[in-house]
């Protein structure tokens, strides 16, 4: 292709993304694939300047304007602003306006953020808010007056009362006239502003879920639904969303020389926060460009402070006169320039949707997608949160993405864009079956989360052994992390019950084992043989079981014999085992591989039985039945796993945090803020020996 063909290629590409962001308020690429299209396309004009026409899209500032609303032809050409991408860009830019006007080394710049969302133009009449516009094509734009009455941040009518400007009060309480000579310039009686009306991120979140509950349509992005929200054709959609606006400009003005605005960009802000216009907290005027830059920098590790989306900061020549009189190049005045963060949102084609298997057993999509860069890194991969998320999104194989990444937060798909869909794009199907061990999966009604719960997967089986050898569960000492790994790695345990069959030569083959390690963690596998039931039953990693429902568990049916043969009836007729609990329970205990395990543990002599079961002593005769306990601080003589077990021998249970139903506090030495807690909810407090004594009663 031709360079004038790749030109006319790129005139039509441009025109094309302006209005789909404009028009349709419905963009196909992200602003960094933007920019490189401009990048290019701009190039191309510096180097041809014969071949810009009349219908460049450098010299428009936006795109055409929408026929579903009134024209309004704006009072000055409302534009957009050349880009930085960099301190040297920012340099070249300053080092380009010092060669016109001198006046520019000794000038002050004024930095304010770039906010994300969608430019408007107020017009007030003697204080009165009388018509707002979209920016448009930067000569005329579309009346949303209705749309724009309804954000409840722009003024109606200035001035309005402030904190800096009260209004006085007269007789009987009422409020005066309010006199704005003492503290705001007098007011123009034609007045245009213009500002930024955008989504803050905490309000888009709030507001996505609210339409996801209602089963209505989510938004990708802040910057959209603003632009969406705003160019309703019922105001009362509009009055709907968390629309607010932050102003930085002063169009026009007409009036009495008394009343014209300041002629500084930090006095205009000033100004109009007098008025009662809301502007940027975070707008610092300096006197040299390089503290300028250095505090745009800031701001983009520092972005999400904002409270709102923003792709950069905008450097402004401070003294507005100046700024005016270095012109224009194209649609971009000299005066100011866009310095661009590193983009944290582009768009790309999603080729395939891989799950992987957690530690844990739970099973995440991952989204594989066409390379992209975002903020300097190239991303290859990005997570899709779960498989609710997928259909909620209905995000397919085969669509265009739009991916996110911030700071050294994983990027993640934020959503599809539909409107780019071709027809080849497949709807996804959540796996029946394990990827790493071909075990079917696990989802119960009203959880995300889909499991693997074979107890011999390969990708959990290092989870699985931590939590089997921990304290809450069998308590092997000197089974650390490390030594399990090297275990796993030399093919030694498989699953937990292998633990059981090592022996003496295998660990002395191991490296870092000599015959003290090797006797002492032998000793201490041996050891473990003695856990009670309910140790057991914790340890096995059963989904839903931790250690309160394993104790439940081992007294109502005294042995894992009994347990594996309970039908989910009889789990729930014990309380607090719920469908999901008991249907865990039994799917678990069902699964040939578990059944396999267990068998192995019963011939490694793992197998304890419970000696207090529902076949002889009953909880209810025992002095801590139906008592909640929770235990703070350090005891004199019993460790919080002794404390733990001695209550729960008593019949009593043993929870983590303590609310009004809370029977008892333990309390020890060093307590935290358990104690605190139970004392404002009027908790009887119990020493080791009160303890003690309550269980011989």
């Amino acid at each position: 292709m031709d360079t004038l063909s790749r030109y006319n290629q790129l005139k039509e590409e441009i025109n094309f993304h302006l209005y789909r962001y404009h028009v349709l308020d419905a963009p196909v690429i992200s602003d960094a694939e933007y920019d490189k299209l401009w990048s290019e396309f701009k190039a191309l004009e510096t180097e041809h300047p014969e071949w810009v026409t009349p219908d460049s899209p450098s010299r428009r500032a936006g795109a055409v304007v929408s026929d579903k609303f009134e024209k309004v032809r704006h009072p000055r050409p409302i534009l957009s602003l050349a880009n930085a991408f960099g301190a040297a860009d920012a340099r070249a830019w300053y080092e380009r306006i010092c060669k016109i006007d001198d006046r520019v080394e000794r000038a002050k710049f004024t930095v304010e953020p770039k906010i994300d969302g969608l430019s408007v133009v107020l017009h007030y009449r003697d204080g009165v808010f009388v018509q707002g516009a979209t920016r448009g094509d930067g000569e005329i734009g579309e009346d949303i007056t209705a749309n724009l009455r309804t954000v409840r941040a722009i003024p109606l009518k200035i001035p309005v009362w402030t904190e800096d400007s009260r209004p006085k009060t007269g007789t009987g309480g009422q409020l005066s006239i309010f006199d704005v000579s003492s503290t705001v310039h007098r007011l123009p009686s034609y007045l245009v502003i213009r500002g930024e009306v955008f989504i803050a991120n905490k309000d888009f979140e709030a507001m996505n879920t609210r339409l996801a509950e209602a089963g209505e349509k989510t938004y990708l992005n802040p910057r959209n639904s603003a632009a969406g929200s705003l160019r309703q054709l019922d105001p009362a959609i509009t009055a709907s969303r968390p629309l607010t606006i932050l102003v930085y400009q002063v169009v026009y003005w007409e009036g009495e020389a008394a009343a014209q605005p300041p002629t500084s960009q930090s006095e205009i802000l000033n100004w109009l926060k007098q008025l009662g216009f809301p502007v940027s907290d975070a707008a610092r005027t300096f006197d040299a460009l390089d503290d300028a830059i250095a505090y745009t920098e800031t701001w983009e590790r520092r972005r999400d402070e904002l409270g709102y989306e923003a792709d950069g900061m905008v450097i402004k020549v401070d003294d507005l006169r100046l700024a005016d009189e270095l012109g224009f190049v194209g649609k971009d005045p000299r005066g100011a320039v866009a310095f661009k963060f590193p983009a944290r949102e582009v768009t790309t084609r999603l080729l395939n949707i891989e799950v992987e298997v957690g530690r844990t057993g739970v099973l995440t999509p991952k989204a594989v997608l066409e390379a992209v860069e975002i903020g300097g890194v190239v991303v290859k991969s990005a997570t899709l949160h779960n498989f609710d998320y997928i259909a909620e999104k209905d995000i397919r194989i085969g669509d265009r993405v739009l991916v996110k990444r911030a700071g050294e937060v994983i990027p993640y798909v934020i959503g599809p864009v539909a409107e780019a869909r071709t027809g080849a794009e497949t709807v996804y199907t959540p796996p029946e079956t394990c990827p790493a061990c071909a075990q079917p999966v696990e989802h119960f009604e009203g959880e995300v989360a889909w499991y693997c719960v074979n107890a011999a997967c390969p990708a959990q089986l290092v989870r699985n052994l931590e939590h089997f050898v921990s304290r809450g569960a069998m308590d092997i000492s000197g089974l650390g992390i490390k030594i399990v790994e090297q275990l796993i790695a030399v093919g030694l345990v498989r699953d937990v019950a292998d633990l059981y069959t090592l022996d003496r030569e295998q660990l002395l083959a191991l490296e870092g084992f000599a015959d003290k390690k090797a006797d002492n963690l032998l000793a201490a596998i041996a050891d473990s043989k003695s856990r009670p039931l309910n140790r057991l039953i914790a340890a096995l990693g059963i989904h839903g079981v931790g250690e309160v429902a394993a104790n439940d568990l081992a007294r109502h049916f005294g042995s894992l014999d009994a347990l594996s043969a309970a039908s989910a009836a009889d789990l729930e007729a014990i309380e607090g085992f719920g469908p999901n609990t008991s249907a865990s329970i039994v799917d678990w205990f069902a699964r040939p591989a578990n059944q396999n395990l267990l068998k192995k543990l019963k011939n490694a002599n793992v197998w304890p039985v419970s000696t207090r079961s529902t076949l002889n002593v009953q909880p209810s005769n025992l002095p801590f039945s139906g008592l909640t306990f929770v235990i703070t601080g350090t005891l004199p003589t019993l460790s919080r796993e002794g404390v733990k077990e001695f209550i729960e021998l008593h019949g009593g249970k043993v929870t983590d945090s303590v609310s009004k139903k809370t029977s008892y506090l333990v309390l020890g030495e060093n307590p935290g803020s358990k104690y605190d807690k139970a004392l404002a909810l009027g908790v009887p407090v119990l020493d080791e020996s009160a303890l003690r004594r309550l269980a011989a009663e």
